[in-house]
C-alpha cells in the first residue's frame, strides 16, 4: 500500500501517513488472500491486489467522512477534521486513482474489470443514498439495494479477484460468498449502532440516528410502532441536532418493536447463505478460515 500511494508531494505524504498508520482490520485483503489459496498455491500478484482492495475501501471511507462532515473514525481524527474538507475530497480521488493505476500497471484486464465495476457500484450507492428525499420512506428493498452497492460489492470483488489468483474454477462460489458476507457485515454494523455502548455513558452510540440515517432496525420497527412512537421518530428526524435523550428514546422504541431482533435474523440469513457458498470449495485451512470470517462478522463488537 505504501508503495502504491508513494509521492513526492509533502501534503499527500502527510495525509497518507495518517491514513495508513491508522489502518483497520484489513478484512477485504484478508478475504482476497484466503480466496486465492483455496485451490492450492496463490499467484504472487495476490498481495498487490489485496493492497488495491484495501486502498479502494480506504477511498470510500475518506469520501464518506467528507460527505458526512465526520470528525472521528476508529477513535482518530478524520482527514476532514485534521486537514480540511477539500483535502478529504481530493485524497479520496487520489486513493481511487492510485489503486486503479496499479491495476493498469499489472496489465491484467480481469481484476481491473472486477474492481472498476465494484467502484462504480460504490459510487452509485452513495448517490442513491444522497438522492433519498424522505429518509423515513426508505424501504427494506431500498436498504438491501444500498448495502449491496456500498458494502457487499467490494467484499464480492475481493473474493472474486482472489479466485483469479489461483482458484478460478471456484470464482462463482467465492463471489457469492463475498457478496453474502458483505451483506451480513453491513447488517451487523448497523446493529452495532443500536447495541454498542459508549464508554462514557454506557448507552448506545446512536450515531446513525444522529445523522438521520435509516437502517434495517428502524425500517423494521416503523412497520409496527404506535402513532405516538412514530411522532418521536419524526421529531428526531426533523431536528438537525437531536439531543442524546431523544436518540436514546428512539433506540429503545426500535428495541421494543423488535427491530433489532428482525435485523439480527436477516443478518443470520445472509451469513447462512455465505456458508452455503463455501460448501462448494474443497476442504482446506483456507476454506476453514473463510468460514471463521462469518463468525467474526456476526460476533464482532466494534
Amino acid at each position: 500500500m505504501w508503495r502504491i500511494v508513494a509521492t513526492d508531494n509533502p501534503l499527500v505524504t502527510d495525509v497518507n501517513a495518517h491514513l495508513l498508520l491508522g489502518k483497520g482490520k484489513m478484512v477485504r485483503p484478508t478475504l482476497l488472500l484466503l480466496a486465492s489459496r483455496v485451490d492450492g498455491a496463490a499467484e504472487p500478484r495476490a498481495t498487490t491486489l489485496g493492497a488495491v482492495a484495501e486502498l479502494i475501501h480506504l477511498a470510500t471511507l475518506v469520501h464518506d467522512d467528507a460527505v458526512d462532515h465526520s470528525v472521528m473514525r476508529r477513535g482518530r481524527p478524520t482527514i476532514n477534521a485534521l486537514f480540511s474538507h477539500q483535502v478529504s475530497v481530493i485524497m479520496g480521488d487520489f486513493l481511487y486513482s492510485r489503486a486503479l493505476s496499479e491495476l493498469v500497471r499489472l496489465g491484467d484486464m480481469a481484476p481491473l474489470a472486477v474492481f472498476t465495476a465494484a467502484s462504480n457500484a460504490l459510487t452509485l450507492g452513495e448517490m442513491r443514498q444522497l438522492a433519498a428525499l424522505d429518509a423515513l420512506a426508505f424501504s427494506e428493498h431500498d436498504y438491501d439495494t444500498l448495502i449491496e452497492s456500498k458494502t457487499a460489492s467490494l467484499f464480492a470483488a475481493a473474493c472474486e479477484v482472489g479466485s483469479l489468483c489461483g482458484a478460478e474454477r471456484y470464482r462463482g462460489a467465492l463471489t457469492r460468498f463475498g457478496q453474502r458476507l458483505g451483506m451480513a457485515f453491513q447488517v451487523a454494523d448497523d446493529l452495532l449502532d443500536y447495541t454498542e455502548a459508549q464508554e462514557t455513558t454506557g448507552k448506545p452510540t446512536g450515531l446513525d440516528l444522529r445523522e438521520h440515517k435509516v437502517t434495517l432496525p428502524l425500517i423494521a420497527a416503523l412497520r409496527t410502532m404506535s402513532p405516538a412512537a412514530r411522532r418521536r421518530v419524526d421529531t428526531l428526524f426533523a431536528d438537525p441536532t437531536p439531543e442524546d435523550g431523544l436518540i436514546a428514546e428512539v433506540v429503545e422504541i426500535v428495541r421494543e418493536e423488535g427491530g433489532l431482533e428482525y435485523a439480527r435474523r436477516r443478518g443470520e440469513d445472509f451469513a447462512q447463505e455465505a456458508e452455503e457458498a463455501l460448501a462448494e470449495l474443497p476442504s482446506s485451512p483456507y476454506r476453514n478460515s473463510l468460514g471463521e470470517a462469518i463468525g467474526y462478522v456476526m460476533d464482532r463488537r466494534s
